[in-house]
């Protein structure tokens, strides 16, 4: 097999693409032929050493992945070999093999292309549980989505609008204003132009009448939460999902009180581990919503598997509207 290693995570330009052992599945475990991987945020974070997960050295970075079932190991009785399945298991999807936990593992139906299935798990998991779990997102509120051009926030319009949302997606420019319109939003605000220092609030009142959003999707964190918190509506959730443009911010705990809001924490990974029956119910929710159209990943483009480097460079100018994928 081959596969792009980090030896060192000091960034990117560490990783090596390198020809190693094809490995034999354990107890519990199968070989997956890799036929595409997503690219996410954190496979950016754990190439630098930022990510909290810090996997043993060397290791092959990739979160998310598809492919075909190659070999299963002792115990395994849900896959076979020659199954198409989507798997997230934090590392190992930059490579044409991989060995992965059986448990971790989502069986695709027929019709679900492995480019689809790579760009699935995260960012309709994610989204599905932050909306419909934590926020309990009714039919006919209104849902604000921070970085909604991405693939979290694609993902969020598309379950929003399933579940009879009104949707206003924010995002950096009048293109991805566009694309998010194209994915269902109801309106969009162009963050650039209403800023978070000046014309974000006005705006998302503007759009909401003066009643502000019933819930607010942050996966952007930084300047934006504070302006985005001081909005929202009375009885507001208000999901923290991440912290894309990096800093980590701080909210004044009086807007809580003065909106009757709550501030929910949205950490899927972790839900999966602690309620895995809660979480495959979801997953058979999610590709069911697949089968009739509801959802669908927006791929910005994929790249061979070689490209690697230059996905990278992609994904960190900004540029990227949906997910990037690597193909094998």
């Amino acid at each position: 097999m081959q596969a792009w290693l980090c030896e060192n995570p000091v960034g990117v330009e560490a990783l090596t693409w390198k020809e190693l052992p094809t490995p034999e599945p354990k107890a519990g475990e199968v070989l997956i032929e890799i036929q595409a991987a997503s690219l996410n945020f954190p496979d950016l974070l754990i190439v630098q050493n930022k990510y909290q997960m810090k996997p043993a050295l060397p290791f092959v970075p990739g979160s998310e992945y598809a492919g075909v079932v190659r070999a299963v190991g002792e115990g395994v009785k849900h896959l076979q070999v020659g199954q198409s399945v989507a798997c997230l298991s934090g590392t190992g999807g930059f490579g044409t093999h991989t060995v992965a936990p059986a448990a971790l593992c989502m069986p695709l139906p027929p019709g679900f292309p492995p480019v689809d299935a790579a760009a699935f798990i995260m960012i309709y998991a994610t989204s599905w549980h932050a909306l419909m779990d934590r926020a309990a997102l009714k039919a006919g509120e209104t849902v604000l989505v921070l970085g909604a051009a991405g693939g979290v926030g694609t993902a969020a319009i598309q379950i929003a609008k399933a579940a009879g949302a009104r949707v206003i997606a924010a995002a950096s420019t009048d293109d991805k204003c566009e694309l998010c319109r194209q994915m269902g939003a109801d309106a969009t605000i162009n963050y650039s132009v209403h800023t978070p220092q000046a014309g974000l609030r006005d705006e998302i009142k503007r759009l909401t009448d003066g009643k502000g959003p019933d819930v607010i999707y942050d996966p952007v964190g930084g300047d934006f939460a504070e302006p985005a918190f001081r909005s929202i509506a009375w009885r507001g959730r208000y999901l923290v999902v991440g912290f894309a443009s990096g800093p980590i911010p701080s909210l004044p705990l009086n807007l809580t009180l003065l909106k009757g809001a709550s501030i929910v924490g949205v950490f899927w990974g972790d839900f999966a581990r602690r309620e895995p029956q809660a979480n495959a119910q979801m997953m058979q929710t999610l590709a069911g919503m697949y089968a009739k159209g509801q959802v669908k990943p927006m791929i910005d483009q994929t790249l061979p598997m070689s490209e690697l480097p230059k996905a990278y460079a992609i994904m960190g100018s900004r540029s990227v509207k949906g997910k990037l994928v690597l193909v094998n």
